[in-house]
């Protein structure tokens, strides 16, 4: 299939992507008098356009770019796909105008930024847009520091380009040292309009799933278990028109993955001395990839997530949601090269850089992992079998409760029985047991990052207990490809009301079978250990299929704010509620 392709590429194939490669972002052609910078052209061989703040213009303009050989449309901020590096201070007022030279409406939302409602870049919540031919001043205060990404909220124009890292230098010393500071921005590039994959997807859900079960897994599967079991699995995925290989919506097949802005031929590259510190921000620009990364050889100290300090954790590999940040601390002692490795979670493909001494060092690209396969027990239905005998009482204290919208409702296809937390799971595909059978050259001890593994290097920012809970199941029908919260689209349900100051408990459960970044705008999601005490602030939270998991908000901000999930075909299809504090 495609992984095995861009694993084991001949040496005329990789000079043939290595061409494609140094011109990855160049300019074909541009719809503006301004040209186009390239995060593929050989003077950004170390790095993307910067741009200081506080005052800044942003001018959105199509563009036709080249990443694979062929050029597509664009979407250019200041001439640059992706868009340039914004290094802003703390404390400091942001004063950005953006003018929109598209023929099509506008908008950018800075993820992760608390600002008002107004400043929040969501046409038609408290902010109407920026018509084509028009620009906007953002203004607003820098109150906290860290790492974050602004993108488009318009349409599906962050697919085409608009999107681009934002560091927030903080106005005192950090915590920790380092040498150098690499932004390293992971992304998912498509030639095909996205319009079009996703009218693919309306038609067949599946069009992308190029790992379906075959026949010869069906002889082994029987070979392991029996026919009887066999056979069953499949009638239960069946039943539910699902495939236990169904891990993401658009593969490889759709989509280059780059790594700051290039692709895996043009290998971006960060330089160092050997001994020093570097810090390494990690963003999932991703319009509908998870991405699974290693450096083979180093370890990383985990030092913050979306923007915030947490304690610091030592990992081998992390998996990072659509929309998260994380930031790590690696210390390359050896005068050789290490490779940045992001394999997407499907493991269709991968995005690629170097950490080296000098530019043009490249150190081995590990193969591809082949793909995990989804379970009932993933799904949470790990204990079906056994609930037939237990009393009403335990049987009810385990079973969840779906809301009356769900039942009997064509934009729901499955519910999920007995959701647990899972903090402690690494991920699908990720957990020891599984690496050890599916990736060529694990090892026994690789300690992969897990939700409980970050906590907040300060305590809880409110304290307060919540006074009430609100609990929202994430749903879809994947034969129809539909999704939504409770199995209401948006326009279908009505806003979630929050009064100014009070401290509120979300409960999410996921019904679904795909994994679903949740994005909060404007509050932050103070996320809850399994006990139910704070553990860790973020502005996105990972929902795995079968799980629950809940987090405390405190409503300080007035206005109107999105909550959806950061999957952008999830969200225009559905999976958008909107949350009013007044």
């Amino acid at each position: 299939m495609h992984q095995h392709k861009q694993a084991t590429q001949s040496p005329d194939t990789t000079r043939r992507r290595f061409v494609c490669g140094l011109a990855a972002g160049g300019l074909v052609g541009a719809l503006s008098p301004r040209s186009v910078w390239a995060a593929g052209s050989d003077s950004a061989q170390l790095g993307m356009p910067v741009l200081q703040g506080p005052q800044l213009q942003l001018d959105i303009t199509a563009a036709q770019v080249n990443f694979t050989g062929r050029s597509a449309m664009g979407t250019a901020v200041n001439g640059s796909v992706p868009a340039p590096l914004l290094r802003l201070r703390e404390g400091d007022l942001l004063q950005a105008r953006v003018s929109n030279h598209l023929s099509t409406a506008t908008a950018i939302h800075w993820h992760g930024l608390v600002v008002p409602a107004g400043m929040d870049g969501v046409p038609g919540l408290s902010f109407a847009g920026i018509a084509s031919g028009a620009s906007f001043d953002y203004r607003f205060g820098l109150h906290q520091s860290g790492t974050y990404w602004y993108h488009a909220h318009a349409g599906f124009q962050e697919q085409t380009g608009l999107y681009g890292p934002l560091v927030i230098e903080p106005r005192n010393s950090d915590l920790f040292t380092y040498d150098r500071d690499y932004v390293v921005m992971l992304s998912d590039w498509s030639d095909i309009a996205p319009q079009r994959i996703l009218t693919r997807l309306k038609k067949q859900a599946s069009y992308y799933n190029h790992q379906q079960r075959t026949v010869s897994e069906l002889l082994r599967d029987i070979q392991a278990k029996g026919a009887k079991a066999a056979f069953a699995d499949r009638r239960q995925w069946g039943q539910m028109r699902m495939t236990p290989t169904d891990r993401a919506d658009v593969d490889a097949s759709a989509y280059t993955y780059l790594l700051n802005g290039r692709t895996p031929a043009a290998n971006w590259t960060g330089l160092f001395k050997p001994g020093e510190r570097l810090r390494l921000r990690f963003i999932n620009a991703g319009a509908m990839t998870y991405f699974d990364v290693r450096i083979p050889g180093l370890r990383m100290t985990v030092v913050a997530a979306d923007g915030q300090l947490v304690e610091p954790v030592v990992v081998d590999e992390f998996r990072l949601a659509a929309a998260e940040t994380l930031d790590v601390i690696v210390e390359p002692r050896e005068s050789r090269a290490y490779t940045l490795f992001a394999q997407s979670m499907d493991r269709s493909g991968y995005a690629r850089g170097s950490l080296a001494p000098a530019v043009g060092m490249v150190a081995a690209v590990p193969r591809l992992d082949r793909p995990a396969r989804l379970t009932m027990a993933d799904m949470g239905h790990h204990h079906a079998a056994a609930v037939a005998g237990l009393d009403e009482p335990d049987h009810a204290a385990m079973m969840v409760a779906h809301p009356a919208s769900e039942a009997h409702n064509p934009n729901v296809d499955m519910q999920t029985h007995m959701p647990l937390p899972k903090l402690d799971d690494p991920g699908i595909g990720l957990r020891e047991e599984q690496l050890l059978a599916l990736r060529d050259d694990a090892v026994p001890g690789h300690r992969v990052l897990r939700l409980s593994d970050l906590r907040s290097t300060d305590a809880d920012p409110d304290g307060r207990i919540p006074l009430r809970t609100i609990e929202l199941h994430l749903t879809g029908n994947m034969d129809r490809y539909v999704w939504g919260f409770d199995g209401l689209r948006y326009g279908q349900s009505d806003p979630i009301v929050l009064q100014v100051g009070e401290r509120v408990r979300f409960v999410l459960i996921n019904d679904t079978m795909m994994e679903h970044p949740i994005h909060l705008h404007g509050l932050w999601s103070d996320i809850e250990d399994e006990t139910g005490e704070f553990q860790v602030r973020k502005h996105t939270l990972s929902m795995p299929p079968g799980t629950r998991r809940s987090f405390r908000v405190t409503a300080d901000a007035t206005g109107r704010w999105a909550f959806h999930c950061h999957m952008m075909f999830h969200m225009a299809l559905g999976m958008f509620r909107e949350v009013q504090v007044s």
